[in-house]
């Protein structure tokens, strides 16, 4: 299946603990379904200190599920995500505005 959502894209979380917060992806896990947000399900995890780093507890942002997810378009709303073709490229558009998301 097509990637709807990929690096880089600002989106919104439609469920779970954050709903409503909105974020960028920074990584994202198609085998799995699954994205990283930056600053979208924090959790603690406690590290030992090592030569290179301090250790203790340390905030780090867990995958979310690509469902729970929305893309958000040039006004601000949460939108789904279409593919067509214009030309010999297939796009991403924005089924709210009919904009394509990536040129």
């Amino acid at each position: 299946m097509a990637a709807k959502l990929r690096k880089g894209d600002k989106v919104v979380v439609l469920a779970g603990k954050d709903k409503g917060k909105e974020g960028t992806i920074t990584s994202v896990d198609p085998k799995a379904g699954k994205a990283v947000v930056d600053g979208i399900n924090i959790a603690i995890r406690h590290t030992r200190q090592t030569q290179n780093s301090q250790g203790g507890r340390l905030p780090k942002a867990l995958p979310i599920d690509l469902s729970n997810l929305a893309l958000l378009d040039k006004n601000g709303k949460a939108t789904r995500v279409g593919f067509r073709m214009e030309g010999e490229k297939k796009v991403r558009f924005a089924k709210t505005t009919g904009d394509v998301i990536d040129a």
